[in-house]
C-alpha cells in the first residue's frame, strides 16, 4: 500500500473510532427524544451542575458513572451533556457499552437551545 492510500485508511479508522467515542454518527432528533421521554444526564461535576443546567436533568458526575449507573433505567433513552460534549461522550460509550440507548447531545447551553 503506498503512502496516499495508508494515511486516507489511517483516516476513516481514525474517524470512525473517534465516532464511537464521541457519539458522532447518523443525526437523531434530540428534541423527539425529549419528548418521548428521555433522560437528559448532566455528568459534569454538582458544582457545574449548580451554576446551571437544564430543568429536569439528572446529575451523576462522569467519574461516577459506572458506580451510579444501575440507578439509571435501561429502557429510558437518556442524552448526555456537560460543558463541551467530551465528557458526555465518555458518558455514551459507558452507557452504551453497559446495553442503555444513550445518545450525546453535546454541551449542555447548546443542548437547551436544541431541546
Amino acid at each position: 500500500m503506498d503512502g496516499s492510500k495508508l494515511s486516507i485508511s489511517t483516516t476513516i479508522i481514525s474517524m470512525g473510532f473517534l465516532s464511537r467515542l464521541f457519539g458522532i454518527g447518523p443525526k437523531v432528533d434530540l428534541a423527539e427524544l425529549k419528548k418521548n421521554g428521555a433522560l437528559i444526564l448532566d455528568v459534569r461535576t454538582p458544582g457545574e451542575f449548580k451554576s446551571g443546567h437544564i430543568k429536569g436533568s439528572k446529575n451523576i458526575p462522569l467519574q461516577e458513572l459506572n458506580s451510579k449507573m444501575k440507578g439509571l433505567k435501561k429502557d429510558q433513552v437518556i442524552i448526555t451533556c456537560c460543558a463541551s460534549g467530551m465528557r458526555s461522550g465518555s458518558a455514551r460509550s459507558i452507557l452504551k457499552s453497559a446495553g442503555y440507548e444513550a445518545h450525546n447531545g453535546g454541551g449542555w447551553t447548546s443542548l437547551k437551545n436544541r431541546i
